[in-house]
């Protein structure tokens, strides 16, 4: 599959991983985001490596010389049936310019993502995003259907 790189006025995404900036990623993960607080940068790259990312940049001169990374998702997905969204955020200064809902809308159009059977995420606060995005909470008949392992301190022993 070709990079994927649409353009809304002065921000691009784009799924070349050799563009995006992984100090500004790993500072986010590890030192802002809730969710991996700890994570070294020896994960994130892997796990950039190993998943279909989108990273957001701000581009004021529309000629990739003075870009910026603004923002990031990760997709842990086969492209046939499954998708996991990870990893969602947008940088403070960027935040309320509709960006992070311009972003889920480019990683649900994507094409290699069409008519997977099933989407998941987990967020601690950002259920109303992910709402307007077409996102639903699991039902309480289907959360039984779901296990998971879960280690909270990983990163804590790296």
């Amino acid at each position: 599959m070709e990079t994927y790189e649409p353009r809304n006025d002065d921000y691009y995404i784009t799924t070349d991983i050799s563009k995006l900036d992984v100090n500004v990623i790993h500072q986010y993960l590890s030192q802002e985001s809730y969710w991996a607080k700890g994570i070294s940068k020896h994960v994130v790259e892997k796990a950039i490596a190993n998943s279909l990312c989108f990273g957001l940049f701000f581009d004021a001169e529309h000629n990739d010389a003075n870009m910026q990374q603004v923002g990031f998702a990760r997709l842990v997905t086969d492209k046939a049936t499954f998708a996991y969204l990870a990893d969602v955020f947008v940088l403070p200064d960027h935040r309320g310019k509709g960006l992070s809902k311009w972003l889920m809308h480019i990683i649900q159009a994507h094409p290699e993502l069409q008519n997977l059977r099933r989407w998941l995420l987990s967020t601690k606060d950002a259920h109303g995003l992910y709402e307007q995005c077409g996102w639903t909470k699991v039902p309480d008949d289907y959360v039984y259907r779901f296990m998971m392992r879960h280690n909270p301190d990983v990163y804590k022993k790296q």
